[in-house]
């Protein structure tokens, strides 16, 4: 049996947080001509760490094989892109931020972000190791590197003169494999009156909305901000403010600068200390109790599945998210019970998905189909994608959500 080791203190880790059985990468697509070709595939086993309660899972692939030919567009999402324009009218009245300011994103995709601090007047500079997003990001105009972050990086724009007020990590920190390179890299790239935020999906609204989908091989870490807090400190960092948002199902907003920074711990970060540890995250009662609402959660979505193709309903899926070939493939969804998906990145059109090879279309095929039931992959879009498909309520049909638990929306 293959032993792992915490990737943040390297404990072996012999402590189930879920095991979702065996799963293809969830974003490695599948051209037609290759859908008889073996796929790859591993075990999506989350671990958590005793010593640390950093829940994550073994890493099987190096990152260039993910996030090279990464096929995720952050602007092909209205409410994301909302999003992030308020960020950046917030954090250039926060951090007062001018012409002579510079921010630097990390994980910056195809420039979604940093589009409205360079409208502002900002310098702006991106960091992204996926060659399409990257390519999308400098078309329009936005400087951007194509690498990895970590302690070289970090030395080399150092050493290019880069001081940036404010460095941006969303939704980066659960893919990186080495946590303690990345880390070092921020507490090297950022100066000392500096601030970095980082968005990352909490494990309390993880557990809370069982929100099995969201771990995928893509996502290596999963966590509480005790554990973050702890992966800070040992890079002499610290967090000093905790913002909770709704994006991703529920995820934090955390400020962080150097430990003899200044800024003093906010009331919100004190509120949220308390409320996780209330939640008892890092008890195996409340792992095991997670593990029970999943595979209830499943049999649920599999019984309405069924039911529907009993009855002669149809349904068809929305969206080709990474969480949702982890809920497809951990529940056993076959192309029978979902004929296909629709999304409107054009970048997945035309391939299929991983492991279920349900086909990927335009929108437009959803409409022409008309089914009774539309089955919502990225349900934290949702309202979004029901506004978007209005007309579907026009034929009778209706919507369906996976989460927290299964329900339909008329």
């Amino acid at each position: 049996m293959a032993r792992h080791r915490c990737r943040f203190c390297a404990r072996e880790l012999d402590e189930t947080f879920v095991d979702l059985g065996v799963s293809p990468l969830a974003n490695s697509f599948v051209p037609p001509e290759r859908a008889d070709a073996a796929e790859p595939a591993y075990p999506l086993h989350a671990y958590a760490c005793r010593a640390c309660g950093l829940v994550q899972l073994p890493q099987f692939e190096p990152a260039a094989c993910i996030f090279d030919a990464y096929l995720y567009y952050s602007s092909y999402s209205e409410s994301w892109l909302r999003h992030a324009e308020a960020y950046a009218a917030e954090m250039i009245a926060r951090s007062r931020l001018g012409a002579d300011s510079e921010v630097i994103e990390i994980a910056s995709n195809d420039g979604y972000l940093l589009q409205y601090f360079q409208r502002a007047g900002i310098r702006a500079l991106g960091i992204e190791p996926a060659g399409g997003p990257a390519v999308a990001a400098t078309a329009k105009g936005i400087a951007t590197r194509t690498c990895y972050f970590g302690r070289d990086t970090a030395t080399a724009l150092r050493a290019e003169g880069h001081r940036p007020d404010l460095i941006v990590a969303n939704n980066v920190l659960p893919h990186v494999p080495d946590l303690n390179d990345f880390v070092a890299g921020l507490r090297i790239l950022l100066p000392e009156t500096g601030r970095v935020t980082l968005e990352l999906p909490h494990l309390l609204h993880l557990i809370e909305g069982i929100q099995f989908d969201t771990i995928y091989h893509e996502h290596l870490s999963y966590f509480s901000l005790a554990t973050l807090e702890r992966v800070l400190r040992a890079q002499d960092l610290r967090i000093f403010d905790a913002d909770e948002l709704p994006t991703h199902g529920g995820s934090l907003r955390l400020h962080v600068c150097h430990d003899a920074s200044p800024h003093q711990p906010s009331p919100a970060l004190g509120r949220l200390r308390r409320r996780e540890a209330a939640a008892n995250l890092d008890q195996p009662a409340t792992w095991r109790s997670f593990r029970e609402k999943v595979a209830a959660k499943r049999k649920a979505i599999r019984d309405f599945l069924v039911t529907a193709q009993r009855t002669g309903r149809t349904v068809l899926a929305y969206g080709a998210p990474a969480k949702g070939n982890t809920l497809l493939n951990y529940c056993g969804i076959t192309r029978e019970l979902i004929p296909f998906t629709v999304d409107r990145n054009p970048h997945k059109q035309g391939l299929l998905l991983p492991g279920t090879h349900l086909p990927v279309r335009d929108p437009r095929a959803l409409v022409a189909a008309r089914p009774d039931y539309v089955f919502i992959l990225p349900w934290n879009l949702k309202d979004e994608i029901i506004a978007q498909l209005a007309e579907v309520r026009a034929w009778g049909g209706q919507f369906v959500v996976p989460a927290p638990m299964l329900s339909i929306v008329s």
